[in-house]
Formats: structure tokens, C-alpha cells, sequence
């Protein structure tokens, strides 16, 4: 394996709750993943990542782990997880797993001894307790937010307060702690040893928080202490703080114990050179590019992005990283079925009925952006479902949901249940081949129609198109040649090259456009006479 096998990878990510059921339980669990093998080497990917399979409470999806070192039961066990890896690897496809090191489950031993212990003891330590305001302590120490709203911190019944970015049952750990960050070294080590080939970093902004007294108030106003406020300033108090790359270039050296070394990825919902100091040699591999995930098709946008993106990873001797979807937002399909100007946690409170979305559209949109996607140099993540075309499912109702977001938002905002609905694998059954049994998450009942079983033979689906172009990718991906072509690059027409005679045109306009001669590799939907239709992107050998 090249130690750079990462740089034009192709990953697959998989949230195994919602992938494949073995044991009839209508959850997902690692025997289901490992089952899917198969259909992982023919789509073509080169690795898998997957969401935490660590003992939790499942209050946040895996996300409030109680046990870093362990399988979570409905998931399977560490024998079933070493077999898991050891198949993907069989298939020639590498693994990279969650770790999420910003916190813990409330029910962690680490924070149940916090609680039993007295304020300013080292058990506290660990996690970050303060005293709170006011005459006898009952404000919180500083008005920062929970990313699943409301305020970030709880307070215990001697009166101190816990600080949790997210909800109250995930403490914050004290990264300024040595034993926290001894603990993760072994974590990784653990996970090393057992096959892993990376891992990508929850929250990797923000583990490092500011933290002498007096606690600083986040300026701003309401909503300006989120984890992806990109306008965040340089010295936020718990964003992007610079500590945090000491705790990378410690990985590194961790990573480096390897042969070939460990990869991570971080999820660092911040931009431009912010995104770039992550990448330094001697810390992390790769970062996720959320401006590219959030822009709804506009070239101008995307022409912008990409131009900084690249050229920010090659000054640091590394390459970009592209994502379209993830667990954390609303799919492809019906987002770009959406007017831009849609807010869509509003579109997702009203059951995606306000406006109803495009389906037609914002699948012909979704095609293209793909093969826009992936024709770019560097690494693409993608999400399981994506291949298949599926909706977001907006109208889950209010009983079934399980993110925190939406009691924590006082059900303002839906949540993510509606991108992590099981997958179809069969036309028919009670859950279309995802398990025997009815799934955790219900399935609309037209979903048979999106099955990898009703897909796969047809040339012409979703599926098909990211298999051929996964397979053609390998031909010029390796190559990291890019430019724009200055004759057709114009207006709401992006094209570039890739290797010596790849060009890519993407027509992300509302009416035809006249397509380069040249040999046609590759198209998102039918192409006219020398013509790209609108909503199409094209993948061109010149003759």
C-alpha cells in the first residue's frame, strides 16, 4: 500500500445503523457491512469510512460514546469488526472509522467518577467544569450555545456547571488536560493495531477551547457560536483555536508508528486558509470541504471554491478534498430540487412541502454534480444512498425522530433522521432487503423503485453512472493536472482540464450549450448534436 494511497481515493461512508441488518433487528450492524462487500469492489470505491460503532446511549446517532475501545452490541463486537476489516482489505478496500474526541456520553466512566467527585478534583478535571455567575452561581459561566441549541452548559447539583457544544448528555473533554490527550494516543494506537487505515476527526475544530478566566462571552448575538460559522473570528473562543494543531501534529507522530502510516480526515467547518493549516505537513491528510457541499449549483460559486481549494492544498503539498453529502444534511436529490434561496431546515419543518421539491430537476442536477465532483483532482467522500439517487425523506413524522436537534430546537428544526433512512437493497419486502424486519427509521413505500436490485442491470441509472465513472476516474485520477479552459469556461459554463486531453464541461445554466468536439467518455444525461443540455456536465476526450 503507497503511503499516499489517500490522494486520489475514492471513500465510500457508511452509517451502519442504516446500511445492512443481519440479525432481524431492523438495525443496521458490521456483519450487514461486511456482508455488502461485494457491492462495494464492483461500484468501484477505494475505501469505506463509518460513523461511530462504539458503545453508546445512541442519544446523538454513536456521537455520545461510553466506551472508545469497544463495539456497540446492536452493532455487533470487536470479532465482528476485525472480520469486517479484514474483508474490506481482502476486497483491496481500506477502512477508516469516526473517533470523536471533542466529548463523551454522560454515561462515560470518566464522567460518572466526574460527577461522584468534589469541584477542582482531577476526575473533573478531565471534562470542563466552572462556577457559574451571578450572586450564587446560577447563571452558566459564559453564554456560548449548543450547537443543537440552547445554551452549552448544564449545571450538576453542587452547583457547578459542565460545558457540552452539543447536548447535555455529551460533556466537553479538557483537551488542556495531559490525560485526555495520552488517552486518545492509545485510542488510536488501539484502533491501529486492529486494522484501521485512518480516521476521520469529529468536530476537529473545536477541541481546544480558551479557557482562562473570566470565560470569554462569544460576540455576536444568537447563533453566533456554531461549529460552522465560517465567519468566526481568528481568536474565537472555542473555534479553530491554533492549540488545536499541536494535538494534530501529536497524532501525526502516532499515525507515523504505522506501516503505511494512519490518515485523518478532519471535519472542520472552517474555510480558505483555516481549512489549509489542518493539511501543514506533519498533521492531517485531508479536511472536508463544506463550502463545496453547500453551494446549489452555482458556477460562479463552485468556479471560486474550487480555484481556492486547489490551489490551497498545493501550497501545502497536498491534495483537495471534495464531498457532496454526508449524515449531517439534506441529499442531493432534493436540495437541488430547491430554489437557492430555500432555507432547508424550514423546507424539513414543513414535512418538504414548502415549496415541494423537484425531484426530476434536482436528480438531473445531482448527476451532474457528481460527475463534477469527481472529475476534480484530489479525494471525493461519498454517502451511502447518493448511488442510488435517493431523496431526502422530509415527512417522517414527529414520533419516530431520534436526532436531538429536534428537542433541543424546541422543534424548530427536524433534525438529520431524514438522510439516514435505511437503505433499499430489493424492489420489495418489508424493508427492501435491508433487514427481515421492520427498519429503525421507516422507509417510504415507493423506495423499491430506488433498490440496487432494480439499478443495477438498468445502463441508464444512478447507480450505473457512479459505477462507470468511478471506473474512468482511474484512468487520468491519478493525474493531479488541473486548469481551467479559458475558450469554455464562461458564465454558468465550468470547464477545465484533467491529465493532457480530459476536458469537463458542466452547463449548470437553464438553456443549451455548445459542447467542444471530442470523444464523449462520459455524460450525466443525454447530450444533443454538439450541444450540452442544461443541467449536464460532460466528460470529453479532444481529438
Amino acid at each position: 500500500m503507497p503511503e499516499t494511497w489517500w490522494r486520489n481515493a475514492v471513500t465510500y461512508q457508511i452509517y451502519p445503523r442504516s446500511f445492512a441488518d443481519t440479525n432481524a433487528d431492523g438495525i443496521g450492524d458490521l456483519p450487514g457491512t461486511t456482508s455488502k462487500m461485494d457491492y462495494l469492489a464492483w461500484l468501484g470505491v477505494d475505501a469505506i469510512w463509518l460513523t461511530p460503532c462504539y458503545r453508546s446511549c445512541w442519544l446523538d446517532g454513536g456521537y455520545d460514546v461510553t466506551d472508545h475501545r469497544d463495539i456497540d452490541p446492536t452493532l455487533g463486537t470487536l470479532r465482528d469488526f476485525d472480520r469486517m476489516v479484514a474483508a474490506a482489505h481482502e476486497h483491496g478496500i481500506r477502512v477508516l472509522i469516526d473517533i470523536v474526541p471533542n466529548h463523551t456520553s454522560d454515561r462515560h466512566e470518566w464522567f460518572q467518577r466526574a460527577l461522584a467527585a468534589e469541584p477542582g478534583s482531577p476526575a473533573r478535571d478531565r471534562y470542563i467544569f466552572r462556577d457559574g455567575k451571578g450572586p450564587t452561581g446560577e447563571q452558566p459561566p459564559s453564554n456560548w450555545e449548543s450547537r443543537f441549541g440552547g445554551r452549552a452548559w448544564s449545571a450538576v447539583a453542587d452547583g457547578q456547571w459542565y460545558l457540552h457544544l452539543f447536548t447535555p448528555q455529551q460533556p466537553d473533554l479538557n483537551w488542556a488536560n495531559p490525560e485526555v490527550r495520552a488517552e486518545f494516543l492509545d485510542i488510536l494506537r488501539f484502533w491501529g493495531r486492529r486494522g484501521v487505515d485512518g480516521f476521520r476527526i469529529d468536530v476537529a475544530a473545536a477541541l481546544i477551547k480558551d479557557l482562562r478566566e473570566p470565560l470569554r462571552d462569544v460576540v455576536g448575538g444568537e447563533g453566533s457560536s456554531g461549529l460552522d460559522d465560517f465567519a468566526a473570528n481568528p481568536d474565537h473562543p472555542f473555534l479553530d483555536r491554533p492549540e488545536v494543531h499541536d494535538v494534530y501534529r501529536e497524532w501525526n507522530r502516532v499515525f507515523r508508528e504505522f506501516d503505511p502510516p494512519l490518515i485523518g480526515v478532519a471535519e472542520a467547518w472552517v474555510r480558505g486558509q483555516r481549512r489549509v493549516r489542518y493539511l501543514r505537513p506533519g498533521e492531517l491528510q485531508q479536511a472536508f470541504n463544506f463550502e463545496f457541499l453547500r453551494v446549489r449549483w452555482n458556477a460562479a460559486e463552485y468556479r471560486r471554491i474550487v480555484t481556492e481549494s486547489i490551489n490551497g492544498a498545493r501550497s501545502v503539498g497536498t491534495a483537495a478534498t471534495w464531498v457532496l453529502a454526508n449524515h449531517d444534511v439534506v441529499r442531493q436529490v432534493s436540495a437541488l430540487g430547491l430554489p437557492d434561496d430555500v432555507d432547508l431546515q424550514v423546507w424539513l419543518a414543513s414535512n418538504g412541502t414548502e415549496p415541494p421539491t423537484d425531484l426530476e430537476l434536482g436528480t438531473r442536477r445531482a448527476r451532474a454534480a457528481i460527475l463534477f465532483a469527481l472529475a476534480l483532482p484530489g479525494s471525493a467522500y461519498l454517502y451511502q444512498g447518493e448511488e442510488l439517487g435517493l431523496p431526502e425523506v422530509a415527512d417522517l413524522p414527529a414520533a419516530v425522530l431520534q436526532d436531538p436537534k429536534w428537542v433541543r430546537s424546541q422543534h424548530k428544526e427536524k433534525g438529520r433522521d431524514g438522510c439516514r433512512v435505511p437503505l433499499p437493497w430489493t424492489r420489495t419486502g418489508v424493508s427492501f432487503g435491508f433487514s427481515s424486519a421492520p427498519p429503525w427509521l421507516p422507509q417510504p413505500a415507493d423506495w423499491g423503485r430506488y433498490a440496487v436490485q432494480a439499478q443495477r442491470g438498468d445502463p441508464g441509472s444512478m447507480l450505473r453512472l457512479y459505477r462507470t465513472a468511478l471506473r474512468l476516474r482511474r484512468e487520468f485520477g491519478g493525474d493531479e493536472t488541473f486548469r481551467w479552459d479559458d475558450d469554455y469556461d464562461v458564465g454558468d459554463v465550468l470547464a477545465f482540464r484533467r491529465a493532457e486531453d480530459v476536458l469537463v464541461v458542466v452547463n449548470t445554466g437553464a438553456t443549451t450549450k455548445p459542447l467542444p468536439r471530442g470523444e464523449v467518455l462520459l455524460s450525466s444525461a443525454p447530450l444533443g448534436t454538439g450541444t450540452l443540455p442544461a443541467d449536464t456536465t460532460a466528460w470529453l476526450r479532444l481529438r
